[in-house]
């Protein structure tokens, strides 16, 4: 019974993340952008990112999605933000290996990854893996200078 109630809460969260997004809205000046779309299932985000000497300071997300791309884009917004650019890509290296493996490595990622743990069922849904990592890889080609500005997955 404990087992399904933990199941239940984290269920929960990723709704309230779906359905209640953090950072849901444009930039007035970010420094990065990039739009990325998933052919898939049709999703499709725009990430901005306002960097200050090396850190995010701002980040936010608009576009389109199912509720696990919004969610894990909601997430993805509160665990980079006041992150610097290598903390972000080495947190974003970290998601991508939780939602393929299911495991956080090294195990206290887990709290740096923040709601985003919460992810780690994605696992047993390997269909559903651009949509957990569509936001994530927005970011991740949006601070690399060599990426356009409009990517598919």
């Amino acid at each position: 019974m404990a087992l399904n109630n933990l199941n239940n809460l984290y269920r929960e969260v990723i709704l309230d993340h779906g359905h209640h997004p953090r950072h849901n809205r444009k930039l007035a000046n970010p420094t990065h952008q990039m739009e990325l779309l998933n052919p898939t299932c049709g999703d499709a985000i725009t990430v901005q990112i306002q960097v200050d000497n090396n850190q995010i300071t701002d980040i936010a997300f608009t576009g389109h999605g199912c509720t696990i791309s919004t969610a894990s884009a909601s997430m993805m917004t509160e665990t980079l933000i006041n992150q610097t650019i290598d903390q972000a890509q080495k947190l974003i290296q970290t998601f991508n290996t939780l939602i393929t493996t299911g495991e956080i490595s090294p195990p206290e990622a887990d709290d740096l990854l923040q709601d985003a743990a919460l992810l780690a069922g994605l696992k047993q849904f390997p269909s559903r893996y651009k949509c957990g990592i569509l936001a994530w890889k927005a970011v991740e080609l949006g601070l690399s200078p060599t990426e356009s500005q409009t990517n598919t997955l």
